[in-house]
């Protein structure tokens, strides 16, 4: 069984499309490539269609992960058909359980919630920083992604 894995942020430039890369890379030195239908998307829709931020492209590829070719989306209504959703925020955690029907319990997790040292911690949008700052997230994310993967991939 396909198990479909989402990734959001706030606009879908930054995090969410290096979380997207990450991941897809671990799930692929595992094998388990077919397993898993993954994406990203943003709350918001000020940069559908648009292509990751340079610099979050540039420190992808630095870290062997070409995220160039994604494309922005928005999280809507079809989170129903996902089985794990991880966000970075607490923002994002409140826009993303905003759009489930009232009684239903939605899959959505931080990505650091299975960190054993941090979990519920933020990812902070490095949109307004520099490089320095897209290096520390992407660090940030294959700490955390390495547990996800662990977990996710248990049921894969």
């Amino acid at each position: 069984m396909v198990q479909s894995v989402l990734f959001v942020c706030y606009e879908n430039i930054c995090r969410s499309p290096m979380a997207e890369g990450i991941f897809r890379y671990m799930v692929e030195q595992r094998g388990l490539q077919h397993c898993f239908s993954i994406s990203s998307a943003g709350t918001v829709d000020y940069q559908s269609g648009s292509p990751p931020d340079e610099r979050a492209v540039e420190v992808s590829v630095s870290g062997g992960i070409d995220i160039s070719s994604q494309r922005g989306g928005i999280a809507h209504l079809d989170l129903l058909s996902y089985d794990w959703i991880f966000v970075m925020d607490n923002r994002n955690y409140e826009d993303v359980l905003s759009l489930f029907p009232a009684g239903t319990v939605p899959p959505v997790y931080m990505v650091t919630h299975f960190l054993p040292d941090g979990a519920g911690r933020e990812i902070h949008d490095p949109y307004y920083g520099g490089v320095s700052d897209f290096e520390h997230v992407f660090q940030e994310l294959c700490h955390a992604l390495g547990y996800v993967t662990d977990i996710v991939s248990g049921g894969a």
